[in-house]
């Protein structure tokens, strides 16, 4: 059951080699291919260690790992599109909440997902480490989106005990 070439046509960025790495935040790059399987229910994971971003105020480097989970309806987000739209945050200067939610916003625009949660894991930094989760339910899945905050809740309040 391969893909026909028509399937992926909008996947401009999948195999070229003369792609430019963006210098500033940039969500055009995101492509979407169709879901084979949208009468599934399944999760998506993208895990991106190498996510960096600079300190709104004093220009510092921020460096991170987004984790990226979702659970897709018709489209599906194209992962060498989402490398180089998470590259371009690399010169954007945002906090890290923002960045958390700025991508969770511009992956519902692009796949209108049934359900989808972003988290930044950042290196600490002036002895603080900020843990952001963002997360959006369709009306079907509400109750999955409100279970998922508390657990986020309750993970970075048992992380402040230990």
């Amino acid at each position: 059951m391969s893909r026909s070439a028509s399937e992926i046509k909008e996947c401009t960025l999948l195999g070229n080699t003369g792609v430019k790495y963006p210098v500033e935040y940039d969500p055009s790059l995101l492509e979407a291919f169709v879901n084979k399987h949208p009468d599934n229910e399944y999760v998506v994971t993208f895990n991106c260690p190498e996510f960096t971003s600079l300190c709104p105020k004093t220009g510092q480097p921020d460096f991170a790992t987004i984790v990226i989970s979702y659970i897709p309806r018709e489209r599906m987000v194209e992962s060498k599109s989402l490398k180089l739209y998470l590259f371009s945050f690399r010169n954007h200067g945002d906090f890290h909440e923002d960045c958390v939610n700025i991508i969770m916003k511009d992956l519902i625009r692009l796949m209108d997902p049934r359900y989808i949660e972003v988290t930044g894991i950042f290196t600490p930094r002036g002895g603080i480490a900020i843990y952001p989760f963002a997360n959006y339910g369709d009306d079907e899945h509400q109750e999955l989106a409100a279970m998922r905050r508390r657990e986020a809740f309750a993970s970075a309040v048992g992380r402040g005990q230990r």
